[in-house]
């Protein structure tokens, strides 16, 4: 006869973590700084999305970069190029950050120097859905090359994202893809969502993430 018991592992891993996500905000707010969490598959286009955002804000703004990676320093050197103050957050094993690691990453930045943070996180859409930060605004990027069906395939991290870039925009057709089919499938997961189409080899859309960012840091003024 088969028996089963149950095992109570009596410690709860996102409750931990939601309270150093907490904690981390509070740090964040304590020095007037409007965090985004960066999330999207390998590929989707984040780092080249940060990178073209330090480009057009950094003479406004005092920006800073977590880049989180299984090897963190490819992606963390590339914000580095661009004179911001940046810290590489390696997850080894783990494919996501997790309020932990974005603690000690804070440790390490010049926080009474900056006014906007760029978290860059593990590249899935999958296992960083669960974890919160302490970011003020969760941002996802997905890309017409990951097909269509992407973003209903992914629900979780879509019903938790402040705003859904879909990004690419310029080759849908070429690889048989339909943009709109993506932001409708968005909009029913998540109604409240934002939700912009972007292509950044051409720009289109890129002014209208620009304002998205100005009008987060405003909201908290």
């Amino acid at each position: 006869m088969h028996t089963t018991e149950d095992i109570s592992i009596g410690y709860d891993v996102l409750g931990a973590n939601a309270k150093l996500a907490c904690n981390n905000r509070n740090t964040l707010e304590k020095f007037g700084i409007t965090s985004f969490n960066i999330m999207g598959a390998i590929g989707s286009g984040k780092t080249l999305l940060v990178e073209k955002t330090i480009l057009r804000l950094g003479g406004s703004y005092r920006i800073g970069a977590l880049a989180g990676d299984v090897v963190a320093r490819l992606d963390a050197s590339r914000f580095e190029k661009l004179g911001v103050p940046t810290v590489g957050l390696n997850t080894g094993k783990e494919c996501h950050l997790d309020a932990h690691l974005v603690e000690h990453g804070l440790l390490k930045l010049p926080l009474d120097c900056l006014d906007i943070l760029f978290i860059e996180n593990v590249g899935n859409l999958i296992c960083p859905a669960d974890f919160e930060l302490g970011e003020h605004k969760r941002v996802v990027i997905v890309s017409v090359s990951e097909g269509d069906d992407i973003v209903e395939k992914h629900p979780l991290i879509f019903r938790t994202a402040d705003l859904i870039i879909v990004n690419k925009i310029d080759i849908a057709e070429a690889v048989d893809a339909d943009a709109d089919k993506m932001v409708r499938d968005a909009r029913i997961i998540n109604p409240r969502i934002n939700v912009l189409k972007m292509s950044l080899k051409n720009g289109e859309g890129f002014n209208d993430w620009i304002e998205f960012i100005k009008k987060s840091i405003g909201e908290k003024k």
